[in-house]
């Protein structure tokens, strides 16, 4: 495929894969993360210069037979290889073909989407283990890739699986682009907006690069938003049954109720548990498992601070930007969208819009937190825990949830409050954040440096009151890099 858009971001994970080709062995490299997250494109990146196999399964569906798998794979290795079609009832005979093919060749091989090309033989992974041990690694120029998006497939059956125990040289976890990947990727595209237009954008696609890409520069943002989201054809209205369905199969619908119980803000195991009306002692905890290794929800420990040990308490967070809103706007209003009632409406008039986008907002930062340490000059080794925080409300002590925490040493405290808002920030922030303080529950010898994160510009009032100690802008994270 021919990519007319330069190549943005993943320096660190093009790094480790460029040393296995210094490796005097083979390679077997395991690559997951989020559906159009760029795990294909990456390892195109990567094998661009290089002799280059990839191979492809057929999308789950309950048609799609053991032997098209099959037969699939051997077109693509005719495709790829010259060699003649031949049929083949066996993934043993297709692997031994491919490493002949490759004997002593220098190649990069990919699997892509693994789960699917073996979802129908259940003897796959033992054949592709036996491929691995007697032929592939045996060429000490080969490279083979795993990727998949069903992280927790890839979880099961390669890394945790003691066929492959001890194999494999490479994993990579593929996250959102950062915000100055994504504004690097946004300005390539052409939209030059300002900060705020872009965070309308990022707002609703995260660092998604897939989604990055279906930016118009013609249109304005607002009309972006809605042709991709507003309009039955817009391929952000089709995508959550999709990415669902491809994941999770029959258990989808299962997957959207958990998700949706999370859609306006982030709860705790039991109160999700209530909201969907699972028993406690169900199968929810490996349904949020699943959900997290998929890269659509966060789950954020609280810790103690005096004794600074992660505590047992933590909440859940749909830390997918794409998902929320869609949840939030698109799934229910489908009907009125496909009759095209929303191509005149305002996005910012759409109810309870400011709570969301700070939802949103609240992501991007959590999502980036690297590069707000970096504008508070903090370095790693400073942070003893840093994350959303909050303390359970009991007879001696209130209830506080502080946005985001990072906790110093010398028991210092960076509370962090990150604001959205359409218009400038004025000071009733600040009575506003010192309720929240006052309830924080502090050993003694702690001192709290409160910080504001915000979107759209603060009036010159709160920056003259000198409560906070830092006042962070959302182009900041933009200019990062």
């Amino acid at each position: 495929m021919v990519h007319s858009m330069p190549f943005i971001g993943r320096k660190s994970e093009l790094n480790d894969l460029g040393l296995l080709l210094k490796k005097k062995t083979a390679s077997l490299v395991v690559i997951q993360g989020r559906r159009r997250i760029g795990k294909s494109r990456l390892i195109q990146e990567f094998g661009k210069n290089q002799h280059f196999y990839p191979f492809s399964g057929f999308p789950p569906a309950p048609h799609t037979s053991e032997q098209e798998q099959r037969n699939e794979f051997m077109r693509q290795l005719v495709k790829l290889t010259g060699l003649p079609y031949m049929d083949v009832d066996d993934w043993s005979h297709l692997f031994l073909l491919l490493s002949k093919h490759l004997e002593d060749k220098q190649a990069i091989i990919l699997f892509d989407e693994i789960s699917w090309m073996g979802s129908k033989d259940p003897n796959f992974l033992g054949k592709l283990k036996n491929a691995w041990d007697l032929h592939f690694k045996m060429n000490p120029r080969l490279i083979l890739i795993f990727c998949g998006s069903v992280s927790a497939w890839i979880e099961k059956n390669i890394l945790g699986h003691t066929g492959f125990m001890g194999r494999v040289s490479l994993t990579l976890a593929l996250n959102e682009l950062t915000l100055s990947e994504s504004n690097l990727f946004l300005d390539a595209l052409g939209m030059g907006d300002s900060s705020f237009e872009k965070f309308k954008i990022l707002a609703i696609t995260g660092g998604i690069p897939r989604y990055l890409e279906e930016i118009q520069p013609s249109l304005t943002v607002e009309e972006n938003i809605k042709r991709l989201c507003f309009t039955k054809k817009g391929f952000l209205f089709r995508e959550f049954n999709d990415i669902f369905s491809d994941l999770f199969s029959k258990r989808s619908e299962i997957y959207k109720k958990i998700v949706g119980s999370l859609e306006e803000g982030s709860l705790e195991y039991n109160e999700i548990c209530e909201k969907v009306g699972f028993p406690k002692s169900g199968h929810v905890s490996e349904y949020l498992d699943e959900l997290i290794k998929s890269g659509f929800i966060s789950r954020d420990y609280t810790w103690h601070l005096k004794s600074k040990k992660e505590s047992r308490l933590s909440h859940y967070r749909l830390s997918d930007n794409y998902v929320r809103f869609y949840l939030k706007y698109i799934e229910k209003n489908k009907g009125k969208i496909e009759r095209s009632h929303f191509e005149e409406r305002a996005l910012m008039n759409f109810p309870g819009w400011e709570s969301i986008m700070g939802l949103q907002f609240e992501n991007l930062v959590l999502n980036n937190r690297s590069a707000l340490h970096k504008k508070l000059n903090i370095y790693p080794e400073e942070i003893v825990a840093d994350n959303p925080f909050f303390q359970r409300k009991t007879t001696r002590i209130k209830g506080c949830q502080i946005d985001y925490l990072i906790h110093l040493k010398h028991n210092v405290l960076l509370a962090c409050e990150m604001k959205f808002s359409r218009d400038k920030i004025g000071t009733k922030i600040i009575p506003e954040m010192e309720r929240k303080l006052s309830a924080l529950s502090l050993p003694t010898g702690f001192s709290v440096r409160p910080v504001l994160i915000h979107v759209n510009g603060v009036e010159t009032s709160v920056i003259e009151h000198d409560f906070f100690s830092n006042i962070v802008d959302f182009s900041d994270f933009l200019e990062e890099v």
